[in-house]
């Protein structure tokens, strides 16, 4: 097996206090207001919506019907450092791309009133790398941002 870590960063044109709640306080419920064609719905199946949680997210149409279930943890969660990430246990994310872990990180840092820097990493793990692995699996965390930003701006 391979580990491998993929990092990006993007500034955004929002607070870091409403950014943060959008993405880490509100997920259960933004996600699918901002992606309903990906994520239906999401459950918390263990714990209380905070750290070690874990999420049952329920996807949209566009998957199968065996792959219409994936299950994250809350692996990290510290409201103080803006510092939020998910592992996913099981689903798409892994099986459609080959990868036997992976981990989703963010740290969000105020750079003024309404702007704020958002630091990405994934880490993940899988049997052989590719040219472009590392960027596939950094991709939904760049437009999860993106759809996070329109949120909160018109919110």
């Amino acid at each position: 097996m391979v580990v491998k870590e993929k990092k990006d960063q993007r500034t955004v044109g929002v607070g870091v206090e409403a950014l943060w709640r959008a993405m880490a306080k509100d997920t259960v419920t933004v996600i699918p207001k901002i992606m309903p064609s990906i994520v239906r719905s999401i459950e918390v199946i263990e714990g209380d919506g905070g750290l070690g949680s874990v999420l049952l997210f329920n996807l949209g149409d566009h998957h199968v019907e065996s792959k219409r279930k994936q299950t994250e943890k809350i692996v990290e969660l510290d409201d103080s450092e803006y510092r939020f990430a998910l592992k996913v246990l099981e689903g798409p994310a892994l099986t459609l791309r080959n990868f036997s872990a992976l981990t989703t990180s963010f740290q969000l840092s105020k750079i003024g009133e309404q702007e704020t820097l958002v630091d990405m990493k994934v880490v993940y793990e899988t049997e052989k790398e590719e040219a472009n692995t590392g960027d596939i699996a950094l991709q939904p965390a760049i437009s999860y941002i993106q759809f996070l930003e329109k949120y909160v701006l018109e919110s």
